[in-house]
């Protein structure tokens, strides 16, 4: 499993949920446009995707009701619940306690450990209260020389999120069974998808995502799937993308989007998951579910049962184990 970690929580508006009726204030500034399933749009962003969605999921009723800070969505999204002891395993802690079927780390992060969100608290990647052996292994590339796939790499775009999926492609193959890539560390600083727009230290605007943030990631994620289709591993390996939260329906006086934890949307391909399907529906302002609402300890759950390792997040059932949307 490759999970693609977007930092900063993408507004779903920009990204697997416009509303192109909406009015102008929620509608926002990309526009959608369409994919290769009739009816289903996305934005503007993400043109090689949209030509792929035949072989992509998206849920786009993610929700949960803690506080609308990164660190509660991190941790929801990575282990399914909230401990602010940071006892809770990540997903990868516990496909490392399976049995190893390679010399290759079991877990593996790429893009450096997360850095500064906000608030002081466990972010959900750690092993939690399972042994240090199981915790992650952090490299800064794809595993050993990496010389004869330079020319391949430039497929993924010559961006930070394109080097981090080529090396993910790297490990899968190696034998690493989750791979956790970071797209971003923090969200102070420089970009990220916590589209505020405040400037200063939260500069992201929903510009960025039209200029850059969304067409690095559209050609690196598309580039991603087609090499693992190319070498036979699409059913072998499930690839997972989103954010730990949200974005307010409803623009601020800045043009940007704030935190907003009642409805979000992620990407799944891969390893089971039956293509060009969308699971859930949210209102005409994509701010509340309407129809199937999704808890992110659902959609862990759902990955945890295809690594083989159903039960292991507490509470919801997974869905159907083989293609479960």
């Amino acid at each position: 499993m490759i999970q693609i970690l977007l930092v900063g929580g993408p507004s779903q508006l920009e990204t697997w949920d416009p509303k192109p009726d909406a009015p102008s204030h929620v509608r926002g500034p990309l526009r959608p446009i369409a994919t290769r399933i009739p009816g289903v749009y996305v934005t503007e962003a993400f043109p090689r995707l949209a030509e792929r969605l035949d072989r992509i999921a998206l849920v786009r009723t993610l929700h949960h009701h803690e506080p609308p800070i990164h660190e509660t969505g991190l941790q929801l999204l990575q282990t399914g619940g909230v401990d602010e002891q940071g006892r809770r395993p990540h997903l990868g802690a516990l496909a490392a306690m399976q049995r190893p079927s390679s010399d290759a780390p079991p877990w593996v992060v790429l893009g450096g450990p997360l850095g500064d969100t906000g608030v002081r608290l466990p972010q959900g990647q750690d092993h939690g209260i399972l042994p240090a052996a199981t915790g992650a292994h952090h490299a800064a590339s794809g595993p050993g020389s990496a010389r004869r796939e330079d020319v391949r790499a430039e497929r993924y775009g010559g961006t930070e999120i394109g080097r981090l999926l080529h090396s993910a492609r790297r490990w899968v193959e190696a034998g690493a069974r989750v791979v956790t890539v970071n797209m971003y560390r923090t969200v102070f600083g420089g970009l990220s998808w916590d589209a505020h727009g405040a400037g200063g230290r939260l500069p992201t605007t929903l510009e960025d995502y039209r200029r850059s943030i969304g067409p690095a990631f559209d050609r690196a994620t598309a580039t991603l799937l087609d090499e693992l289709s190319e070498r036979g591993l699409s059913d072998d390996v499930l690839v997972v993308a989103a954010g730990e939260m949200g974005r307010t329906p409803c623009m601020n006086d800045r043009g940007g989007r704030d935190h907003w934890t009642g409805c979000w949307s992620a990407l799944l391909a891969g390893g089971g998951i039956r293509g060009g399907a969308v699971l859930g529906s949210s209102d005409p302002f994509a701010g509340e579910p309407c129809h199937r609402p999704v808890a992110p300890a659902e959609l862990l759950a759902t990955q945890a049962a295809l690594l083989g390792a159903a039960g292991a997040i507490d509470g919801p059932r997974p869905w159907i184990a083989a293609k479960p949307l």
